[in-house]
């Protein structure tokens, strides 16, 4: 069995290529940095999924800004991701609370075995956590649906990402941060992806405050259940690489990981279909089955490498329930977070760290042969005071500082978080975007034609645009 190697302190970068193999430390283990990449391809997937979802739940003149956003987040956090943002969250010499920049613009990070793995080298590690924070910045953009504008949304996930995201991050996974040595246990990111996500998105909608609408029927509807279906095939499938990745090798506990991760899935989407169906008169809802997926994808996150599989089953049914029976969430909170990115993500995530601390084991977490874990069921009953402290401590920073940038973006001159009225009502698609929309452009002349000879019923006027030319009859005989 071939030995992982060793970070040598006065060659940072792995070594010079053109006067050493830097591929040699790595012989016989390369498996492990081949099944981590594939993972971060298939987590990248989840960041187009997490835009078709949207556009799907949303109205549709507003839905092409979703799947736009979810494009250029990527974009975005890639360019912030390598200036300064791999530094802020994993440099090795970080304090508790937030990295340094000695990985500024991406120095020293290449073939080094890297901080979170010595099996990887760094450029794979830096790869992988990328997509998780431009999956998590992709979640908190779903605040500001169908009135925040484009432009500052993408100002806002850059600096959101340095402020939050990356100092979450450092706490959470590099081994100098506070809640890496408590320890909270989060194998995968209940924590730094669901639970900071769901409370920024909380953040986001309170700031821009509620929609505006004028009665139409199809306010707080998905226009397109099809696209809702798909985003949710790509998520569930790209969790796959979310979760079984994080064990950051190719050992036994990865691979389990990657089975919780389906098994808490499909409890979620039985548990939620469950609520559905005596909620409403024994019929079911394909978006509710989507949104039960996405619940025990969300419990399961900080659970996958820690619990055994029976016990991910029941935090995805739980998770899926609880946030099923919150349907009104937005209600008593008096906040228009219309994605139920905080009931997802924000709750889902809180009650799967909890769940963590109850059910991990250390015959589970010792399946990558090195990490002793343990929860309640273990008899380490103090875990679960350890999981509260990451929930509040998570929640509490990510709110706050949320609330706090979104105001100052708010007053910067032509940063104007929100769209005008007009621009609303008519839609973001056609406010933010030249010549495209989702769907067919007959069918949406065919709606405005229809619109017109309503409102020729209803006033007896018919507008400019239908009223036909007279005909000249001059000349002619009675």
């Amino acid at each position: 069995m071939s030995t992982a190697p060793e970070f040598t302190e006065t060659i940072p970068s792995g070594g010079n290529p053109t006067t050493m193999d830097v591929n040699a430390p790595f012989v016989g283990l390369e498996y492990h940095y081949t099944y981590i990449v594939f993972c971060g391809f298939i987590v990248w997937l989840i960041i187009p999924g997490i835009g078709l979802l949207y556009g799907g739940l949303a109205r549709r003149k507003s839905a092409l800004a979703l799947l736009f956003q979810s494009l250029m987040v990527v974009s975005v956090i890639t360019i912030q991701w390598m200036f300064w943002g791999y530094s802020l969250a994993y440099s090795r010499t970080a304090g508790p609370f937030i990295g340094d920049l000695t990985n500024f613009g991406m120095k020293h990070v290449m073939a080094a075995p890297s901080p979170g793995s010595a099996v990887l080298p760094e450029i794979v590690f830096c790869l992988y956590q990328l997509l998780f924070c431009a999956c998590t910045v992709q979640i908190v953009v779903g605040g500001a649906f169908e009135r925040g504008r484009i432009i500052p949304s993408l100002v806002f996930a850059f600096w959101w990402a340095t402020i939050v995201y990356c100092p979450i991050a450092c706490w959470t996974w590099n081994s100098s941060g506070w809640l890496f040595n408590l320890p909270s246990l989060d194998f995968a990111g209940g924590g730094p992806v669901h639970i900071a996500s769901g409370w920024s998105a909380l953040a986001y909608a309170f700031v821009l405050g509620k929609r505006k609408h004028s009665g139409d029927s199809s306010h707080g509807k998905p226009h397109n259940t099809t696209l809702v279906f798909l985003g949710t095939v790509l998520i569930w499938f790209g969790w796959f690489g979310f979760n079984g990745g994080s064990a950051l090798n190719a050992s036994i506990r990865a691979m389990l990981a990657a089975f919780n991760t389906n098994v808490a899935a499909s409890t979620g989407v039985l548990g939620w279909v469950m609520v559905d169906y005596f909620k409403h008169g024994r019929r079911f809802s394909v978006v509710g089955a989507c949104e039960g997926a996405i619940a025990g994808l969300v419990g399961i996150t900080p659970a996958a490498g820690y619990v055994e599989p029976w016990l991910a089953a029941v935090i995805g049914f739980i998770t899926a329930v609880v946030c099923a029976l919150l349907q009104n969430l937005n209600d008593w909170l008096h906040i228009d977070e219309g994605m139920d990115v905080f009931k997802l993500h924000g709750v889902g995530g809180m009650v799967g760290s909890f769940l963590t601390g109850l059910f991990a084991t250390s015959k589970i977490s010792a399946l990558d042969g090195a990490t002793i874990a343990s929860g309640a069921v273990d008899g380490v009953g103090i875990q679960v005071g350890k999981q509260f402290a990451e929930i509040t401590a998570i929640s509490a920073y990510s709110f706050v500082v949320s609330c706090a940038l979104l105001y100052i973006l708010k007053f910067i001159p032509g940063m104007h978080l929100r769209v005008t009225e007009e621009a609303e009502m008519n839609g973001l698609d056609i406010d933010q975007f030249f010549d495209e929309q989702i769907g067919d452009w007959g069918m949406f002349d065919e709606l405005t034609r229809r619109k017109g000879l309503s409102e020729i019923e209803a006033s007896g006027t018919p507008p400019a645009s239908l009223v036909v030319a007279p005909v000249d009859v001059v000349g002619k005989n009675d």
